[in-house]
């Protein structure tokens, strides 16, 4: 595996993703019963922005170094930028950006538990190093598909699931696909979030028209994008499938795709939607 999530730490894509996972994490957090949030390829938790790897992109000033200043966004965006300044901001400025499992555990409570999964030694090293004083985090070295499958139903029943594969394997839409139909078989009433991203070809809508036919009901999409979908070379945007979202997510999210949208992409290129694939 060659893909090191530094290089674009803090882009939009990043900022979709985190606002969706702290939108969910915030509906659990509606009930008093403890629940377990699994990240499947959770990364390093912290990326110092100053570090030669995420300065050589610099993909964060396209993305979160956008939204750090606003006073008219949604609330769900505002949410996100308050955990962002907690975390990554110091004097002012912003001096690292947080993972997955580092916003994660800014949205869970005492009683909930954090399983975070990496399988690239280097990233999981020091992600243990990052989180090691936090007694609800566990730390598995291990491939995320195999990890989800083994590792649910949690023993709380209740709780969400983030699979964020990289991407570098021409058959990572196959087997995800397949990951996330045993996972629904063994833990119906999970979440299960999956953040993809929007490249040049269609291979993203070809696995949502697959998981539409799968069987598996409420799956509601979401994405953003800053270039036509078609364009080559790059990444233009992202999504995430939501399998069983929380009741009124939709609501919670209402106006920050627009507003996303016209701070990400000044040009008014690409589109954002947020549609159901397969309805309640």
């Amino acid at each position: 595996m060659n893909y090191r999530h530094a290089y674009h730490a803090g882009n939009g894509a990043d900022v979709l993703k985190h606002v969706v996972l702290l939108a969910l994490l915030d509906h659990l957090n509606r009930k008093e019963t403890p629940y377990c949030y699994l990240d499947t390829h959770a990364g390093r938790g912290m990326y110092p922005l100053g570090a030669a790897e995420t300065q050589r992109a610099g993909e964060f000033r396209d993305g979160i170094a956008k939204l750090l200043d606003a006073e008219d966004a949604p609330p769900a965006i505002l949410r996100y930028l308050e955990a962002i300044n907690r975390v990554g901001v110091e004097d002012g400025a912003l001096v690292r950006y947080p993972g997955s499992p580092a916003l994660a555990l800014e949205g869970l409570r005492l009683q909930d538990r954090a399983v975070l999964v990496e399988l690239h030694h280097g990233e999981a090293t020091a992600l243990k190093n990052a989180l090691y004083r936090d007694r609800r985090a566990q730390v598995h070295e291990r491939d995320g598909h195999e990890a989800l499958l083994a590792l649910i139903p949690p023993k709380e029943k209740r709780g969400i699931a983030l699979i964020d594969p990289p991407y570098e394997q021409p058959d990572e839409f196959d087997r995800l696909e397949q990951t996330l139909v045993a996972a629904t078989a063994r833990w119906p009433s999970g979440i299960y979030a999956v953040w993809y991203p929007i490249k040049h070809g269609e291979s993203a809508q070809r696995f949502l028209n697959r998981m539409a036919a799968s069987g598996i009901r409420r799956q509601l999409v979401i994405e953003l994008t800053h270039e036509r979908d078609d364009l080559p070379g790059g990444l233009n945007g992202s999504g995430m499938l939501i399998i069983n979202p929380p009741y009124q997510l939709e609501q919670t999210l209402s106006g920050s795709l627009p507003w996303l949208h016209s701070r990400l992409s000044p040009t008014g290129r690409g589109r954002h939607r947020m549609i159901w694939s397969v309805a309640e």
